[in-house]
């Protein structure tokens, strides 16, 4: 049985939130098994640890450590953000079964390409994510732009 994706992306926007109270880029994720086991979760640092890379799925893997390439196949990566090419890569790269995408209306990041390389890709469209991001952008437009590379 499939965990449920509003209780993975609520996860996700938890870490979103932490995020953002510390200052952050409010972009949270979570790696969660089949069975329901959070295996990592996190959020955006690269303000908080000045980083060129912590963006919210690379810290949720970071924060899942070392795991056997096994394990991934048969996860869900929550994010509440469409994930970049970098972020795309990573769960490519582990061969994430899933992505659960909070909304990609703010950035819409590399769907196409997991797709095509047979990730499911499922947009839940969560006016809480948006709301999150449109705050964020609306207070720190440099910051935001920063952090997508513009």
């Amino acid at each position: 049985m499939a965990f449920d994706d509003e209780k993975g992306l609520a996860i996700a926007i938890e870490e979103a939130k932490k995020g953002y109270e510390e200052g952050g880029v409010p972009i949270g994720g979570a790696l969660i098994s089949e069975d329901g086991t959070v295996l990592g979760r996190g959020h955006n640092l690269r303000f908080q640890k000045d980083s060129a890379t912590l963006h919210g799925e690379i810290s949720t893997l970071e924060n899942a450590g070392r795991l056997k390439g096994s394990v991934y196949k048969n996860c869900t990566m929550y994010t509440t953000l469409s994930p970049c090419s970098m972020c795309s890569g990573a769960c490519i790269m582990y061969g994430v079964k899933r992505v659960v995408v909070g909304e990609n209306e703010t950035f819409m990041g590399a769907e196409d390409w997991i797709r095509k390389l047979g990730i499911e890709v499922v947009n839940l469209n969560n006016q809480e994510c948006k709301d999150l991001m449109a705050k964020f952008i609306k207070e720190r437009p440099q910051d935001w732009n920063e952090d997508i590379g513009v």
